[in-house]
């Protein structure tokens, strides 16, 4: 039997690394598994040194939120680059949100004309929306639904009201479909972003005093309370200090279906630190707040994070360029660095950085949107989607991304790893210097039948 690609290394498999290893791969799938010689194929790769795990499942980008759907080629590309393999999109796309079947299709339609990675995809529903469309969608194939409690833009990123959020809740409820929300309590924030521009304070300290803790933590602890009422499962898409996550556990240990997401930004970046060089290049909403990375990267050990994801935003960089910081667009890139951000992080503080990066970038992730063991492992029977890390420094330089943006908070920033290589299906997406793949080979990929809870 000769298979159409044989890829040698050490696999990082669900038991632990595998030295020796070779992964055998028809037909997009991983089709064998094994050690010393490997079997015949049309195309053979020997990773030496380094090392073979699964392609990373980005759970939150916002790949259409500026230039619309093409955005998703852009962004597609800077995620193969980082070893991304599935980008889970959030459905607030310019002009108009995913939440509608007939918009899922467009969107689908989309992901087949320009996207080099896999795609799943999040739902809404819009103020004052019947939850009519949920089913639709579900079939569809969306694995999560989000809204907000603050309100960005009236038709893209509107505020959803608590008797509304109540209903979504109970449609979702005999569903294992999580819902999620940007948490900040819109009144306490407004109130405190008018004292700030009265008093004159403009600088990046002033956005995250405008919108404190308490506004994250009023609207995330409202929300938890919704979703256990309904019985459906609750999921906050970033919480930015430890106290949230002790809100998460609590309702969990009542036993709710509640989970909280984390962001890389928010385990690097310190405004009081970082602040004054990066400015509104490191603005994002929830605000980064200040003492909390070590906090949070003992929230990841201990498994109260669900998982890690980029928040990564399409904005350019001269969005970021305004007098006042409340004027500058909230959000970063960071498909490029989350990977290497993530397993540098975790290395520096004498972490299994290797465990710690496949448990939460891969295989957490896969589970929550549905898409275990189809994603997220190096399991016979997979997709073929992998990703190869070689153990080499770098400092990053977002000039040499490869997207449209070409600026980030991380630049000369050193990382402990850096891609080698990536697949998706099988397929060579990403060769170490240049996307290979074109526009369409990725997919877009439904929720299957795994669960978080």
């Amino acid at each position: 039997m000769t298979y159409d690609i044989v890829i040698c290394g050490t696999a990082v498999l669900p038991e632990g690394p595998l030295e020796n290893a070779w992964i055998a791969i028809r037909d997009s799938k991983i089709a064998a598994i094994g050690v010393g010689c490997p079997p015949d194929a049309t195309d053979r790769f020997d990773a030496g040194a380094d090392l073979i795990i699964p392609g990373v499942i980005d759970g939150q980008t916002h790949a259409c939120s500026y230039g619309g759907l093409p955005g998703i080629r852009s962004t597609t590309r800077s995620a193969v680059a980082g070893g991304i393999t599935t980008i889970v999109d959030m459905p607030y796309d310019n002009p108009a949100p995913l939440n509608s079947v007939a918009r899922l299709d467009h969107k689908v339609a989309a992901i087949r004309e320009h996207a080099h990675t896999n795609v799943a995809l999040y739902g809404t529903v819009m103020p004052g929306q019947s939850t009519d469309e949920v089913d639709g969608l579900i079939a569809g194939g969306v694995v999560a639904f989000k809204i907000s409690t603050f309100e960005s833009s009236p038709t893209r990123f509107p505020r959803i009201s608590s008797n509304q959020t109540l209903e979504i809740f109970t449609a979702l409820a005999e569903t294992a479909i999580p819902l999620g929300v940007h948490n900040e309590d819109q009144e306490i924030v407004r109130a405190n972003i008018a004292a700030a521009k009265a008093a004159g304070r403009d600088g990046i300290e002033a956005h995250s005093e405008s919108r404190p803790p308490a506004a994250e933590m009023a609207a995330t602890a409202q929300f938890l309370e919704l979703g256990a009422a309904a019985g459906a499962h609750a999921h906050i898409v970033h919480l930015t200090t430890t106290r949230g996550f002790d809100l998460v556990e609590n309702y969990l240990m009542d036993g709710y279906r509640a989970t909280g997401e984390l962001c890389i930004h928010y385990l690097w970046l310190d405004p009081e630190i970082d602040g004054p060089a990066l400015g509104a290049k490191m603005k994002v909403n929830p605000p980064i707040r200040p003492g909390q990375i070590e906090l949070l990267w003992d929230d990841v050990v201990s498994g109260r994070v669900a998982f890690v994801s980029s928040d990564h935003s399409s904005w350019p960089i001269d969005n970021k360029f305004t007098t006042s910081i409340f004027d500058a667009g909230a959000g970063v890139p960071g498909l490029e660095t989350l990977l290497p951000a993530f397993y540098t992080g975790a290395k520096i503080r004498g972490f299994d950085a290797l465990t710690l990066t496949v448990e939460q970038l891969c295989e957490r992730p896969a589970k929550f949107f549905g898409l275990w063991p189809r994603k997220g492992a190096l399991v016979v029977g997979a997709d073929a989607d992998i990703a190869i890390l070689k153990m080499e420094s770098q400092v990053w330089d977002s000039s040499k991304a490869h997207d449209e943006l070409r600026w980030s908070p991380f630049d000369g920033r050193e990382f402990g790893v850096r891609v080698a290589r990536t697949y998706v299906g099988g397929k060579l997406a990403y060769d170490g210097t240049e996307i290979v793949n074109a526009p369409g080979d990725g997919q877009y990929v439904g929720r299957g039948n795994s669960a978080w809870f």
